[in-house]
């Protein structure tokens, strides 16, 4: 089931996602507008935005209590994915095994009273993405089982947690560092926001106006892809670099690697959103969501967090750096080693801000 299909298909052109000022509430809640500025960590503050955002779309879960409550063994499955398998009490690899199964039946649990809600037509078949693999049959006519849906709803569950968070903390990272992108990325949110009617959602096409935002996005993801690589196996004999590669070998393709060569992206470590403008950089030289017919499932989800995610904070904060040369640790997904503390901007300077932005464009 394609993701992104099954969101479209609600019927409804307007994008569902949690309201940024509902999770400043609570996740963002020192945003406070009373003060002159406050001090956050990004890390955080952004994994709480996204796991509550794949909770409302995946389960129409909207509070943030529960949410809470379904994020800590999503986080220990995180973990303990790449650990060494050792299925011992106190490992990761063990807690991960018990969050997965924890996990799983929390789910079924959630199918079954979905199915009696569906019944008494308390909730509609396009609700969510969990109503809508309850109804859908396969080329048979058969429906899935509540263990394979549980199944796939906590894979996109994980899926849409790690490498999303670590994307989304990277481009807060580089739009602080970077002052004349974040100006151009918010004079382009400026001008989709200054069409729509007060608390309007952001729709398809908005989407599809962000060019600048998705070439920051994607100059982000190739500086620091949110995933260390991914497996694949030679399925014919070919020699690369010099080396024979026969048929069958397991292969490990490392993206930052990729995404470092010269040959194809200039002058490597320099930020800039530019190399993808026009055509973009040559096929499979930029994998962030790895290429082909493998390709991750999940990258025009991810595509409209990054955006939806760009708009609300750069059209409501600004921010700097409290730490200039944070380390990046991998463990398995980037992160900063400090959590990313930021300082924000308040209300009222914000407007400021804005107001300034407006008359430069229009000028």
């Amino acid at each position: 089931m394609d993701l992104i299909s099954s969101l479209r298909s609600r019927g409804n052109a307007n994008i569902t996602h949690p309201n940024i000022n509902l999770l400043n509430k609570k996740d963002f809640s020192c945003l406070s507008y009373n003060l002159l500025t406050k001090q956050i960590k990004a890390t955080f503050a952004v994994k709480k935005y996204s796991f509550a955002l794949s909770c409302r779309l995946f389960l129409s879960i909207e509070d943030l209590q529960k949410v809470e409550s379904l994020a800590k063994p999503i986080d220990d499955i995180a973990k303990g994915l790449l650990s060494m398998a050792i299925n011992f009490p106190g490992t990761a690899f063990n807690r991960a095994i018990k969050a997965s199964k924890e996990m799983r039946e929390e789910i079924e649990r959630m199918i079954k009273l979905r199915k009696i809600e569906l019944s008494q037509k308390k909730f509609g078949p396009f609700q969510d993405l969990l109503s809508q693999m309850l109804v859908a049959t396969d080329e048979k006519g058969q429906f899935s089982n509540e263990y394979d849906i549980a199944s796939y709803i906590l894979g996109m569950l994980h899926g849409s947690y790690g490498t999303v968070n670590a994307a989304l903390t990277f481009i807060v990272k580089y739009l602080a560092e970077y002052p004349d992108v974040y100006s151009e990325v918010l004079t382009e949110q400026l001008e989709i926001s200054h069409v729509k009617e007060p608390n309007e959602l952001l729709n398809w096409e908005d989407l599809r106006k962000m060019k600048y935002s998705w070439n920051v996005a994607n100059e982000v993801l190739r500086l620091i892809p949110p995933i260390f690589g991914t497996f694949r196996e030679a399925i014919t004999n070919f020699t690369y670099d010099g080396y024979i590669i026969p048929k069958g070998l397991k292969l490990h393709l490392i993206a930052h690697d990729t995404h470092k060569n010269p040959e194809y992206f200039p002058d490597p470590e320099k930020f800039d959103p530019s190399r993808f403008g026009g055509n973009g950089p040559a096929p499979y030289t930029y994998v962030p969501f790895g290429g082909g017919p493998r390709m991750c499932p999940g990258n025009e989800y991810t595509r409209m967090i990054i955006l939806v995610f760009m708009h609300d904070v750069v059209t409501k904060f600004r921010w700097e750096k409290l730490i200039p040369n944070e380390q990046v640790l991998s463990d398995p997904h980037p992160r900063p080693a400090h959590g990313l503390p930021i300082c924000l901007a308040q209300k009222e300077k914000r407007k400021k801000l804005l107001l300034q932005a407006l008359q430069q464009h229009e000028s």
